[in-house]
Formats: C-alpha cells, sequence, structure tokens
C-alpha cells in the first residue's frame, strides 16, 4: 500500500472517530480556546495576546471570546504538524531578507519574521486589520509597510501586480495566503519569479481544487524545486455541501541559483 493511500485511510478512520474537521490529525485537539490569556491595551483600546513574545493587536470590536476561537485557529494551522503550516526546518526566512507577506490579516506569520527581514511588506485588503496591525508592528514601523490593496494579475485603484511594484528590487521570500488568488498573483509575478535569485515562495493551494497540481507545474517550470506541506486539509461547506475535498494545504518552492 502506498504512503498515500494510507494515510487517507488513517484521515478516513480519524472523521469515523471525530467527525468533520478541517485539519483531520490529533495535533489539533491539545489547544483549547479558554487557554488563550487576552489582555487589554488601555492606551489605544485595542485587545491582543502574546504571540512569540510580541504583541498580537485585534480589531476594536473583537471581544475576548472571539480572539480566543481565532487565536486557537491560528495555533493549529501553523502546528509543527499542520498541512497549513508555512514553514520547515528546512524553509525559513532568513536574516535580511526582503519579505512579502500576501494575505496578512492579523499577521502572524509577519510577526514571527519580522525580527529577521530586513523589509517587511504587508498585503491586506481587510479595513478591519489594518489599524491592529499598525499597531503590532509599531516597534519595528521603520521597516515595516501596510499595502491596502488585492494582489493580482493586473494593476488599478484596488490592484496591484508585484511585477508593478516590485520592478527591480530583490525579494527573497514570499508568502501567499489571498482566499483563492493566488494564482492571479503568479500571472502578475512572472517577472519577478523569472529574475529572481535565492527566492523563496510558499502558496497556499487548498483553497481551489488543482491549485497543487497547477501551482507545482507553474513553479518547477520557473526553475524552482518545490515540495508540499505533509498532510491534507479537509475543505468542505456546510450546511449543503458537496462531497467534502482532500487537498494540499501549502506548496513550498526555492530558487537558489
Amino acid at each position: 500500500m502506498g504512503q498515500d493511500l494510507r494515510e487517507r485511510k488513517a484521515i478516513i478512520k480519524y472523521l469515523k472517530l471525530n467527525g468533520l474537521n478541517v485539519f483531520p490529525y490529533n495535533f489539533n485537539k491539545k489547544y483549547k480556546p479558554t487557554n488563550i490569556l487576552v489582555h487589554y491595551d488601555n492606551a489605544c483600546g485595542l485587545n491582543y495576546v502574546f504571540y512569540e513574545n510580541k504583541k498580537m493587536y485585534f480589531p476594536k470590536d473583537w471581544d475576548k471570546q472571539r480572539i480566543q476561537y481565532y487565536y486557537t485557529s491560528l495555533l493549529v494551522e501553523q502546528d509543527i504538524s499542520s498541512p497549513h503550516r508555512y514553514a520547515s526546518s528546512s524553509f525559513q526566512v532568513q536574516n535580511n531578507d526582503v519579505v512579502l507577506d500576501c494575505g496578512t490579516a492579523e499577521g502572524n506569520f509577519a510577526l514571527s519574521v519580522v525580527e529577521k527581514a530586513q523589509k517587511l511588506y504587508l498585503f491586506e485588503i481587510e479595513k478591519e486589520w489594518l489599524t491592529a496591525l499598525e499597531k503590532t508592528f509599531a516597534p519595528w514601523k521603520d521597516k515595516v509597510v501596510i499595502v491596502n490593496k488585492y494582489i493580482s494579475d493586473n494593476s488599478d485603484n484596488n490592484c496591484i501586480t508585484l511585477d508593478n511594484l516590485f520592478p527591480t528590487e530583490k525579494i527573497n521570500f514570499l508568502k501567499a495566503d489571498i482566499e483563492g488568488a493566488e494564482l492571479q498573483l503568479l500571472n502578475g509575478a512572472k517577472s519577478l519569479l523569472a529574475r529572481s535569485t535565492k527566492l523563496r515562495v510558499v502558496l497556499c493551494t487548498y483553497h481551489k481544487q488543482g491549485d497543487a497540481e497547477l501551482f507545482d507545474r507553474i513553479l518547477t517550470a520557473k526553475g524552482f524545486k518545490t515540495e508540499f506541506s505533509a498532510g491534507y486539509m479537509l475543505v468542505y461547506v456546510l450546511p449543503n455541501f458537496a462531497p467534502p475535498y482532500l487537498r494540499r494545504g501549502v506548496i513550498r518552492a526555492t530558487k537558489l541559483s
């Protein structure tokens, strides 16, 4: 029996015992919302938690319980065994890298690498996150740029392509979790991907069926060595969902020359 088939059978067994879960593995059971400590900053009126010993702020109208559940989901997503984990022991931001975080949201990935990065660009379109991000990254405001635009394959008032934004600048690390628009990002970054050396790219592949195989072909053709994160994510929609899909969580791609 192949490894992939064994893994799928183990997932089916897990689901029979535990019910539907985006992450059908036992590691998600160790995280409990009630264990999350939420603090309040009187100076700015925002709640925050400590993420890797750094303050991560949340939108003003988010109460304690919402933050606890949301933050717990982040811990599950970035567990070392999670299919959604962006980095690995051999795939990480390096010291003095220029980093693009596309789909920043609360900024957990960016916050984990901000002290290593030489420059950090945060792309987030949801306005509710902007004030929180400004507060979270205030200690590093000299090297953090927040861009309130969609990353796409065309540029207009709401969208920008990476090729237009970075026509010549050297980029070292690109992370994208942009709700299914990853292909548009790739199509708008053809020049950047072609000319770049010593570049690491991590893209979410679970948003659309077939993205994992498509992104693998695109990046391999551009000279990247690729790998997928371990395991699968279970993608389903309630209450009236089509048969659920098992999809790879992220693809990691490296071009070192």
